[in-house]
């Protein structure tokens, strides 16, 4: 019952596929059919042969009944195995894409506490476990009832019934070792996932920073950390591989028994004349037929208990819940035109004690530019996160165009706000592709007016293969300018009602800055933009500042108004123009 359970997830792609597996079943059940009739068919012909009695005709029929059983054996084979095999196969592309899928739809807390390394090994390693053990497992299972429950009717119906018991002597032994070593395989092949899930995520990790790796020369220090993980995996892999190194020489042993102690008390039964040599020649080719299914047991308990080892890891994953409620198509708003309520919003992470937002009071209209400084930990960004929904805030506390956030459908949420973030990720794909990821389904034209707006036109064109570049991984091959200029590109060309750019134009000269913002007052009249940045340069035209200072809004009003009080601002503002006129000197 455990094992269904574990199972229960795939019950509608095996309800919707399990025409296949019964004729896959079907078609193994009469392969096993004719491959038992060749032992009695050989059987009959050294009967015949012994006898004296046998002619050119008699051979060159038997000749043509093996040819044929051949042949109708060959072609049911071929029939369970893709019916079986290739059901299997579907399985695995449905269970990855429902993984995918699944780990899609979940909050940004949850990939915060998983590492990367051990979600790839469930979409890896795991998946083919379960692929196993609906696929060949499923075969063991009916090759270990069908043949053994068949072979053993043949062998004690049809030839000795006493010589069927005492060949059966070593059986229980066999069940009950291949039952044990089942659930000892169970335990170490989680263990084996779960150092696969390390390795996995050590190396991913130094690959996506090799650039710090070797910036600070740490290549034979990372070099012995993914070592400790590496000899970790395969002593956990040891572990299990010793398992199966003693159990199939000791199932071998057993069957071995078994052929000793037909050759002996089968001998001697012929001896006497109570069987014929015909039909000793027939026992002892149903006897080693019988070995397989004997061993597909434990084959079976091997590969269903590794299968139910990662379908609960599976299951692990796919019993999480986004923390965000989703309300839908039965969203409060069919879309957004940019009023944001901030009313006495506090916020704590859920794993923290100490919140990162107090009392937070402020309202921005449709069409404001609205600046947010504040020094590195202040709340700003926790403060964009919750405009994006990326975690639930108390009912009443953040209301857009007068209804809460949670009465928000997040698709209309989300397609309304173009983000560009810190961290400007670019995916492994050409400029073109990164600058229409939202798939407004813009032409080159559009394209390329959007990449002019954000001032990386002239940088694109740059290169060889212009806009059908491909950025490498996470934009390695460019600048952090240009990196940050296509996020830009890429948030414009929503044309959102809202705009949020979180310190993202830190990376360009304070000339590139000044003209990318004077298109956005140019090309997003009414619309709201929010701007969150160090430098007081890039506010200065902004309707409102918000001061942020340990999770507090300290000070707010315009430009002007700020310079003109003491304050975090003001303090700021003098710092930078002072560092200004020393680089105009120097």
């Amino acid at each position: 019952m455990n094992v269904i359970r574990s199972f229960f997830r795939l019950k509608r792609f095996l309800a919707e596929h399990k025409r296949y597996y019964l004729l896959g079943i079907g078609a193994l059940i009469l392969t096993n059919t004719a491959q038992l009739v060749i032992p009695k068919m050989m059987g009959n012909l050294t009967n015949l042969i012994a006898s004296g009695e046998v002619t050119r005709g008699d051979l060159v029929r038997f000749v043509v009944y093996f040819i044929s059983l051949s042949v109708i054996i060959a072609f049911f084979r071929y029939f369970w195995r893709i019916n079986i095999m290739g059901t299997a196969r579907k399985m695995e592309y449905t269970l990855r894409n429902m993984l995918f899928e699944h780990l899609q739809s979940l909050s940004p807390e949850f990939f915060n506490y998983h590492k990367t390394g051990d979600l790839m090994a469930h979409a890896t390693n795991d998946i083919h476990a379960v692929r196993m053990a609906l696929g060949p497992g499923i075969v063991s299972s009916v090759d270990a009832l069908f043949l053994t429950s068949v072979i053993l009717f043949m062998m004690a119906r049809t030839i000795s019934l006493q010589l069927t018991i005492v060949a059966l002597l070593p059986l229980p032994v066999m069940l009950g070792v291949s039952f044990g070593f089942g659930r000892v395989i169970h335990r170490r092949f989680r263990r084996v996932q779960e150092a696969f899930s390390s390795l996995t995520e050590r190396a991913q990790e130094n690959f996506a920073g090799i650039r710090v790796i070797k910036g600070f020369a740490r290549e034979n220090s990372e070099e012995e950390r993914f070592r400790e993980v590496n000899e970790f995996n395969v002593a956990k892999n040891m572990d299990l591989v010793r398992v199966h190194a003693l159990f199939h020489p000791l199932v071998g042993y057993l069957g071995a028994l078994s052929f000793i102690i037909v050759l002996g008390y089968g001998g001697i039964l012929v001896l006497d004349g109570a069987i014929t040599i015909g039909d000793f020649v027939a026992f002892n080719s149903y006897l080693g037929m019988l070995t397989w299914p004997v061993m597909a047991i434990g084959w079976v308990m091997n590969m269903i208990q590794r299968g139910k080892a990662s379908m609960d890891r599976l299951n692990d994953i796919f019993n999480q819940r986004s923390d965000i409620d989703d309300p839908g198509e039965k969203g409060a708003l069919p879309e957004l035109k940019g009023k944001i309520e901030f009313r006495d919003l506090t916020f704590t992470y859920p794993t923290s004690s100490q919140p990162v937002l107090k009392g937070i009071n402020a309202e921005i209209a449709p069409g404001q530019i609205v600046g947010i400084l504040g020094r590195t930990g202040s709340g700003k960004t926790t403060l964009l996160n919750l405009l994006l929904r990326l975690y639930n805030v108390k009912p009443g506390t953040l209301k857009l165009d007068g209804v809460d956030i949670d009465q928000v459908s997040v698709g209309v949420l989300r397609d309304s706000i173009g983000y560009v973030p810190q961290d400007s990720f670019l995916f492994s794909a050409t400029i073109k592709e990164n600058i229409d990821f939202a798939s407004t389904g813009s032409d080159m034209g559009r394209i390329t007016e959007y990449a002019k707006i954000a001032q990386v036109f002239d940088n694109i064109v740059e290169f060889p293969k212009q806009f059908d570049t491909v950025v490498g991984e996470r934009g390695v091959t460019l600048s952090g300018g240009q990196k940050q200029r296509i996020a830009i590109a890429r948030a414009l060309i929503k044309e959102p009602q809202i705009l949020i750019m979180d310190d993202s134009l830190s990376a360009v000269d304070t000339e590139t800055e000044e003209a990318i913002l004077q298109n956005l007052r140019r090309i997003f009249p009414g619309k709201t933009v929010i701007i969150v940045s160090h430098r007081i340069s890039t506010l200065q035209a902004a309707d409102q500042i918000l001061v942020l200072e340990e999770g507090q809004i300290s000070q707010r009003g315009t430009h002007d108004e700020l310079v003109q009080v003491d304050g975090l601002y003001k303090e700021m503002y003098q710092k930078q123009l002072l560092e200004e006129q020393i680089e105009s000197v120097s």
